[in-house]
Parts: structure tokens; sequence; C-alpha cells
């Protein structure tokens, strides 16, 4: 029986569990938003809701405990730099779970795991993709008028 032992296992060891949690709470700070289960999610949540607290305490203790759990030395600095400021009044409730569809394979069932307050620069990277398609887009249509043209042309001289 499992009476009163609380946390998520996710059907792996220890060890395998605590880096797939490091490497998706690391995913979560960089990019303000993850598509993962609703179990990962869940089970992240509280270390993200921790890493954010030690950002808006900023001292060199805390940077020094952030760089010990998570992956890279960008995911500290935008921890400290712009994802904790942002949370400077808020106590808690740093994360906002969106459940999705669910997946193919094996029938898990999905969720966004957000940072609130993330919509702006997810508005923005979504503008500044759309704006990448649209030039694709038009270069790709450019050359292939230029080689219709181009054949047009070369079959009138035969």
């Amino acid at each position: 029986m499992r009476h009163r032992k609380a946390g998520f296992k996710l059907g792996r060891n220890t060890s395998h569990r605590r880096a797939m949690l490091r490497n998706l709470v690391t995913s979560i700070l960089l990019e303000d938003r993850v598509h993962t289960t609703i179990t990962k999610a869940k089970a992240a949540r509280p270390t993200v809701e921790k890493m954010i607290t030690l950002g808006k305490r900023g001292d060199l203790h805390a940077r020094r405990q952030a760089l010990a759990f998570l992956q890279t030395r960008e995911a500290v600095s935008r921890l400290f730099d712009t994802v904790a400021p942002r949370y400077g009044e808020r106590n808690g409730g740093y994360l906002r779970i969106v459940r999705t569809t669910f997946r193919k394979g094996d029938g898990a069932e999905q969720a966004y795991i957000e940072l609130l307050g993330a919509e702006n620069v997810l508005d923005e990277k979504r503008q500044k993709r759309a704006e990448a398609r649209q030039k694709r887009r038009d270069a790709l249509a450019a050359t292939m008028t230029e080689k219709t043209e181009g054949q047009e042309s070369g079959d009138s001289k035969d």
C-alpha cells in the first residue's frame, strides 16, 4: 500500500525522474511554455515555483542553489533577470496548466504548462514566426514565377 507516500514516480527510477524534471523545469524557464503530459506538468509545478521563489530572493546563495538544479547558465540568468521580476508582488501561483488533447500513440492526456504573464512574449514569438513564414512563401512564389517565365520564354524560341 502507498499510504502517505506523496509525490509522482512517473514510471522511472529516482535518477531518471530527477533528470527528467530538471530538463522540464529548465525548458519551462527558457521557453515560457512546454507541451507535456498532465502528470509531468503536475510533478514539475512545485519545482518551478521553488525556482521562481529563489529568483525573487535574488541573493548569491539563491543563485547558487538554482545553478545546482538547472541545466544551463542561460536558464539561471533568465530566471533571475526576466522571470522572477515579473512576479515581484505575487505570492505563488506562477504557473498555469492547460489541458489539450490525448496523445495519438498511447492515449496519454497532454497539457501546456506555462508561466503566467508570458502571453506577450509568446505573441511576439508567434508574430516573428508568421513573418518569417510569409517571407519564405513570398520568396518561393517569386522563384516559381521566374521559373515559369523562363520556361515560357524558352518554349517560344524553339
